[in-house]
């Protein structure tokens, strides 16, 4: 049987304003009205041998991950990272999971931000890989054939071929080239661009990283023994993770093993939707070579990326731009110079510009809060509670909160008292006092939340339970 590893670990930085923090691209409809992570799972449901997924994740992510797999009714461990550190140690927590069961697993490594178009060749490079591992343990390796001299992947140069039609040896793993080499590779026709999908045995990649890299493995294995589960969730020691180098599987593990091989694969359609520009390429087009997304308007504009989201946009006279429009921030960039986001979320960061951590609409495992408005002294909120979800037994010190229903029916509990409100009526909780929202009927509950305060902050949430 094959488990599908799916590593969401990535930021998506050069994805912003869409990509944030709180909500990286790899949970965003970027391609069709389906997430990226959603769609990496769903790509495998044709797979001879699939199991349930493992996904790897941050640990502030793990609801919106649950919530993908209800969506898509599978189910699958949840590993939660304290800390980033790159994929080999990720993979290794996932490998240490698997081995507990049966180290024999293939385990099947996949991005969660990734997309494939054709998959009948990703089919089956999965199953040549999988004969590979198979016949002789083999650490395995995807590879894209080159469509151009790009400049921002690694490559593999493929050896001589094996017993297996179609997979070769690896010769060995070059680093981002520039682009005079990168036009090399591709006319010499044996090179690949590394696409971080990779398969093998859980046994086979703990035995490599024992070998190769002693500390990395012997702090992962001491992590995932103070490991606990919690439902779907498995967390892991902070403590003893932190001491983990952070390193790439390709640099830890790829780059050193002898026994790698690589499955070449042709005309799959891959993209790693690292960019603005990257998108744009996977994207259909109009006449004029736009791709237009949202309440957009046009004229005279040819080949550009124009997307909206909340309000109308509109170009005129424009070239090869990028324009994307969110409800707190708009970004206009030359579709050739997209790395260059990057640069953009550095000064977020360094300002401390909400606009980097989180959208106006924050969505949660209950439902969803959008901002209408964030001022001194008060946070005026749209709140949306799904059936069956409530909020934990709560208190603030420093702010008191007006709640007025919209729609359906709450259940408000404010100290000892709990009592239903309906559309149009109202409560009020002064500074200090406990209260809850539920949601028993069977229709969203909406209403509108006012924060009155001197100090309005998440860190004033004082929970008094974690039942929610």
């Amino acid at each position: 049987m094959i488990t599908p590893i799916i590593l969401s670990g990535g930021s998506g930085s050069r994805l912003w304003p869409l990509s944030r923090e709180a909500s990286p691209k790899q949970f965003i409809g970027l391609v069709d009205e389906h997430s990226l992570l959603e769609n990496t799972i769903k790509r495998l449901d044709n797979v001879k041998d699939i199991t349930s997924p493992v996904v790897v994740c941050n640990e502030s992510h793990r609801f919106q991950v649950a919530e993908v797999l209800r969506k898509i009714n599978k189910k699958g461990d949840i590993l939660l990272e304290p800390l980033a550190k790159n994929t080999a140690p990720a993979i290794a927590l996932a490998a240490l999971h698997l081995a507990t069961n049966d180290p024999n697993t293939i385990m099947l490594v996949l991005a969660a931000d990734h997309h494939i178009e054709n998959l009948e060749v990703f089919h089956q490079a999965i199953e040549k890989a999988q004969q590979k591992v198979l016949e002789d343990d083999s650490l395995v390796t995807f590879g894209i054939t080159p469509t151009c001299p790009h400049e921002g992947y690694g490559y593999i140069k493929q050896g001589v071929q094996t017993t297996i039609s179609g997979v070769y040896k690896v010769d060995k793993f070059v680093e981002k080239p520039s682009a005079t080499v990168a036009q090399e590779y591709l006319d010499s026709r044996k090179y690949y661009w590394n696409s971080g999908m990779f398969m093998f045995t859980a046994r086979a990649y703990l035995e490599a990283l024992e070998k190769l890299q002693p500390e990395i493995y012997r702090g992962c294995k001491e992590t995932y023994q103070k490991s606990q589960r919690d439902l779907d969730f498995v967390r892991f020691d902070k403590q003893s993770f932190a001491t983990v180098q952070s390193q790439s599987i390709d640099y830890a593990v790829m780059e050193k093993a002898i026994n790698v091989a690589i499955v070449p694969m042709q005309q799959s359609g891959w993209s790693d939707v690292g960019s603005w520009d990257s998108l744009y390429d996977i994207a259909a087009k109009d006449s004029c070579g736009n791709v237009v997304i949202g309440d957009v308007i046009t004229s005279n504009v040819k080949n550009s990326y124009l997307r909206s989201h909340d309000r109308l946009l509109a170009a005129v006279g424009v070239n090869d731009l990028i324009i994307v429009e969110t409800a707190d921030a708009v970004l206009v960039a030359d579709k050739n110079k997209t790395q260059d986001v990057k640069k953009i979320v550095e000064t977020l960061k360094n300002q401390q510009r909400s606009e980097l951590l989180q959208h106006k609409q924050i969505y949660k495992h209950w439902g969803s809060a959008t901002i209408l408005e964030d001022k001194s002294g008060y946070k005026i909120q749209a709140i949306q509670l799904e059936p069956g979800k409530k909020l934990s037994l709560q208190q603030h010190y420093h702010r008191s909160e007006h709640w007025i229903v919209i729609s359906g029916t709450a259940t408000v509990t404010i100290g000892t008292t709990k009592s239903i409100v309906r559309p149009n009526e109202s409560v009020y909780i002064k500074i200090g006092e406990s209260h809850r929202l539920e949601n028993n009927g069977k229709i969203p509950v909406i209403l509108i939340e006012v924060q009155v305060g001197e100090y309005i902050s998440e860190d004033d949430i004082i929970r008094l339970d974690t039942s929610s």
